[in-house]
C-alpha cells in the first residue's frame, strides 16, 4: 500500500469519524495513518487495521514518522491551540517539506467575517503556500452538545449560551466526515471551500425542545448575555484563550452568522444531511442523568 492518508486528531470527535468513512469507505488500497497524542488509545480505538501514530502540534520530533510517505491530510486545529504561529505554521511547514501535496482542513462557517479565530489564519496561510486545499466551513456541531455543553444538560437541564434567538444550522460531525472522506480521496476538491450546515436552522428553545421530548424531562435554554458566558465559563474550569473563542462564536452565532443553511453536504455525498432529532436520538445515552 502506499501514499497513506494522514488523519490528525485520530481521537477527537471529528477525526474519529473521519477514520470511520475512510474504512467503511476504501482508500483505493491506501493506508489510513492515525495520529494522536496517545498511540495507545488510538489502537484501542482503531484495531490493527489503522496505523497508529504519535504526533504532537507542539513537538517538532513527532512530525517526520507522521508525513513520511504522505501526500494527502486531514488538519483540525486541537481546541487548545489559539498560537497558530507558533503550532500549526510549523506542522504545516514540515507537511510540505515531506512531501504532502493535499490538506483537507477543518474550518468554521462564515470564517470571513469572524477573521479573530485562529481558522482564518490557518486558511490564510494554506492559501499562501504551496498546497492544494479544502476547506471544510462547518456550522456547530450537534455534538458540542454532547461534549461541552454535556454537563449542564445532563445536570441541571439547560443549555448555557449566549446566542439569544438566533437560529443556528447545526451539523453532525458523521457528515462533515462523510464530506471529508470524500475531499481526501476523490479528485476535484482542489483549492475549494464548502459551507457545510444540517438540513434546517433552529434557534436554542427549539434545540432544547427536541433534546427534552427525547429525554423524556424538560430541558431550558438559557440565554446569558455574552459578558456572564465568559466570566461562568471560565470560573466553571474552561481556560481563557477557549473561553474567548467560544464566546467571541458564540456572539457570532447571536448576530445571526451561522442561521443559513446548505446543500453542500447533500451535494458531495449523495445522502440527506443528519437532522438534530436523529441525532438526539442517537446520542441520547449521554444525557441520561447519573
Amino acid at each position: 500500500m502506499t501514499n497513506p492518508i494522514l488523519v490528525t486528531g485520530a481521537l477527537g470527535n471529528v477525526g474519529a469519524e473521519v477514520i470511520a468513512h475512510l474504512t467503511i469507505d476504501g482508500t483505493a488500497g491506501r493506508a489510513i495513518r492515525a495520529a494522536d497524542l496517545s498511540v495507545e488509545k488510538v489502537r484501542e480505538r482503531f484495531g490493527a487495521g489503522v496505523e497508529a501514530i504519535p504526533f504532537d502540534f507542539s513537538k517538532p520530533e513527532t512530525f517526520p514518522l507522521a508525513f513520511a510517505g504522505v501526500e494527502t491530510m486531514f488538519l483540525m486545529r486541537p481546541p487548545q491551540i489559539s498560537d497558530v504561529k507558533r503550532y500549526i505554521w510549523p506542522v504545516l511547514d514540515a507537511a510540505q517539506n515531506a512531501g504532502v501535496k493535499r490538506v483537507v482542513f477543518l474550518s468554521l462557517i462564515g470564517i470571513e467575517k469572524t477573521t479573530f479565530v485562529p481558522h482564518y489564519a490557518v486558511e490564510q496561510y494554506l492559501r499562501a503556500s504551496n498546497l492544494s486545499w479544502t476547506f471544510l466551513r462547518a456550522s456547530f456541531f450537534m455534538q458540542n452538545l454532547n461534549t461541552t455543553h454535556r454537563q449542564e444538560i445532563r445536570e441541571r437541564d439547560e443549555i448555557y449560551v449566549p446566542v439569544g434567538a438566533a437560529k443556528t444550522s447545526f451539523i453532525d460531525v458523521r457528515d462533515i466526515a462523510a464530506v471529508a472522506a470524500v475531499a481526501l480521496t476523490q479528485p476535484g476538491h482542489d483549492n475549494q471551500a464548502y459551507d457545510l450546515t444540517g438540513p434546517e436552522a433552529l434557534d436554542y428553545w427549539q434545540a432544547a425542545d427536541i433534546l427534552g421530548a427525547a429525554l423524556g424531562r424538560k430541558i431550558i435554554y438559557k440565554n446569558p448575555n455574552p459578558l456572564s458566558f465568559l466570566l461562568n465559563t471560565i470560573r466553571r474550569g474552561t481556560p481563557m484563550a477557549f473561553a474567548l473563542v467560544m464566546t467571541g462564536l458564540y456572539t457570532a452565532t447571536r448576530f445571526g452568522q451561522a442561521n443559513g443553511t446548505t446543500r453542500e453536504v447533500e451535494r458531495i455525498t449523495g445522502r440527506t444531511p443528519i437532522s438534530l432529532r436523529e441525532y438526539v436520538q442517537d446520542y441520547s445515552d449521554w444525557w441520561h442523568k447519573p
